[in-house]
């Protein structure tokens, strides 16, 4: 007798209401009825959220927050794609820059803070920086990754019938690492979004992360809960837009 298989998207589900009842019991059994964590509890996190959703000003912050990502990983994009094309085709280059990409990518990007603010001041410049080097790692070393699996056949293909280079990397190349470069932003999104909130306290006035500042200011825990968990359910909308576009273009290609 063959066992029905559980849908995914039910085990997802199962997994969701886990962690609800992990967050109901951890305020439950650690927390004193009455004291300030009840202002974390999930009945009060979720009050604040509602309350939240029908307030304008927090769409202001959200559409300031989602455009510092697109430009930050458009930026990324300018820089990665090319860089991994460039190092993706020649080994002696790839040897050549390897350890040097490599320890850059090893520092956290919020190290660079404080410099960035000395140097470019507050606002979005430096945010803006900040998001293209945390992201301009996955994309440029998957770009790469994908060039050295292109099919040598294609190549050879291309210059048998005496393509330019113009023509082999719009013909050949950029199609054929289309996918690996969707993979890099799935990865480069989750990392803007964690890098986001942090750079966000940088002295200026909108986005999801001064908001959470202003909740702590505020001493409005149960709302500051409800920001936490409503960047997660826009981490969550970016990252399954982006798993999208990727399968999307994975099954067009076939």
């Amino acid at each position: 007798m063959n066992k029905r298989e559980i849908p995914g998207w039910l085990l997802g589900l199962s997994g969701l209401a886990g962690l609800l009842l992990l967050w109901w019991l951890g305020v439950k059994v650690f927390g004193a009825a009455g004291g300030l964590s009840a202002r974390f509890s999930l009945a009060a996190t979720a009050a604040s959220l509602w309350e939240l959703l029908g307030r304008g000003e927090l769409y202001l912050h959200i559409a300031v927050s989602l455009k510092r990502i697109f430009v930050g990983l458009l930026m990324a994009l300018l820089v990665g794609v090319p860089l991994g094309l460039l190092v993706g085709s020649s080994r002696n280059l790839e040897a050549a820059t390897t350890p040097a990409f490599q320890f850059l990518r090893m520092i956290s990007p919020l190290s660079w803070m404080p410099i960035v603010v000395m140097l470019m001041g507050v606002g979005d410049r430096p945010i803006y920086f900040l998001l293209a080097f945390a992201a301009v790692w996955p994309i440029m070393l998957n770009t790469a990754a994908g060039v050295r699996q292109l099919d040598p056949r294609w190549l050879q293909l291309s210059a048998s019938l005496s393509a330019t280079r113009w023509e082999t990397l719009r013909r050949v190349i950029i199609p054929g690492v289309v996918g690996h470069v969707l993979t890099g932003v799935r990865l480069a999104i989750g990392i803007l979004w964690i890098v986001l909130v942090p750079c966000e306290m940088l002295g200026v006035s909108a986005g999801l992360g001064y908001y959470i500042l202003d909740t702590r200011d505020r001493l409005a825990y149960s709302e500051l809960m409800a920001m936490v968990v409503l960047i997660g359910l826009l981490g969550f909308a970016l990252d399954a837009l982006a798993r999208w576009l990727h399968q999307r273009w994975v099954h067009a290609g076939q």
